[in-house]
């Protein structure tokens, strides 16, 4: 690996990614993904099956080596990261496979002891485990057996499973899949409750763009290896669509008005200089999903962009490509 340019990150960056390349064989599955995420910020990844998302993941969490570019996960180099870097980590995977026998806060104790040595006087490990089954949600099934869970209850077990350990950085990987709505709202709440009041920072993967856009502070738009948009929701939207409705009632009559160039606020304000009694004033902009789509179509669309990134890479991989 080549030298790291610029300043090292402060303290503050949970991860730092930089020009990250990934080879299988002759095809680049990831070609010059930068990112950069802050303490306690929730950032989602989003992009279609096979844009590189679990390729990423993996390489962050330590599980894959990359073909090149530079890589600090809690301002460390995952691919050597020790057990100590581990413990400071959290993997929600989309499910758990074992432990069927095992009762609840049994198994939750159990797997809480082995993050004991890795307790500093900053970070006190691991969570409770007590506290940790009334945070997620599962306070009335904590003597059950797993194997005796409903698909939401198993799904509250896996995330209990990823942050038992009180991780400085949590992976999620379509954390709310089976939740029914009042326990994906928990769920929510749950995450808001890691990053606001446990300053934990969380990267989570998924399909859901309503979620994604509740969730997350941040959005990544990765296809075809490359991020194609960095931003917040209402960024994104701003920067991909000028468009955005005005609706409200006069008179008892609905109306609409398509603002198609620049900021809807001077339309508004003319609206209401005019328009006194008007009520029920609404401004609508493109939708998470509207923006997502935007962005993947003219990505698509444009593969000339994409066709002459090459760039430095260190190793071939002879796996098959996985995303």
């Amino acid at each position: 690996m080549s030298e790291r340019n610029g300043p090292r990150p402060s303290s503050d960056v949970a991860l730092d990614v930089r020009d990250l390349w990934m080879r299988y064989g002759t095809k680049d599955v990831l070609q010059g993904v930068s990112f950069t995420a802050q303490r306690g910020e929730v950032v989602a990844l989003l992009g279609p099956n096979g844009a590189g998302k679990t390729t990423t993941i993996e390489i962050l969490e330590g599980f894959r080596m990359r073909s090149a570019g530079e890589v600090l996960v809690l301002g460390q180099d995952p691919a050597h990261g020790d057990e100590a870097w581990r413990a400071r980590l959290g993997v929600v995977l989309q499910s758990w496979r074992d432990h069927g026998r095992w009762r609840v806060r049994d198994l939750l104790g159990y797997l809480a002891r082995f993050y004991v040595p890795y307790s500093t006087p900053e970070v006190s490990r691991p969570w409770d485990v007590e506290e940790l089954i009334r945070v997620v949600g599962l306070a009335e099934q904590a003597n059950a057996k797993v194997q005796t869970l409903s698909g939401g209850q198993r799904r509250r077990l896996d995330v209990a499973i990823g942050i038992v350990g009180r991780p400085e950085l949590v992976f999620l990987d379509e954390p709310t899949a089976g939740f029914d709505p009042h326990a994906r709202r928990e769920f929510h709440d749950l995450v808001h409750r890691l990053a606001d009041f446990e300053n934990t920072t969380v990267l989570l993967t998924t399909h859901d763009l309503d979620e994604a856009e509740k969730l997350a502070d941040r959005i990544l738009v990765l296809d075809e290896g490359t991020i194609i948009a960095n931003g917040s929701a209402d960024q994104l939207a701003r920067e991909l669509t000028t468009q955005a409705e005005v609706r409200w009632t006069s008179e008892g009559r609905r109306h609409v008005h398509a603002v198609t160039e620049g900021d809807p606020t001077r339309f508004v304000r003319e609206l209401l200089t005019q328009d006194a009694g008007a009520t029920d004033l609404e401004v609508r902009r493109a939708s998470l999903e509207d923006t997502y789509m935007s962005l993947v179509h003219r990505a698509e669309a444009d593969p000339a962009g994409q066709a002459d990134r090459t760039g430095p890479v260190g190793t071939d991989q002879t796996e098959e490509a996985q995303s």
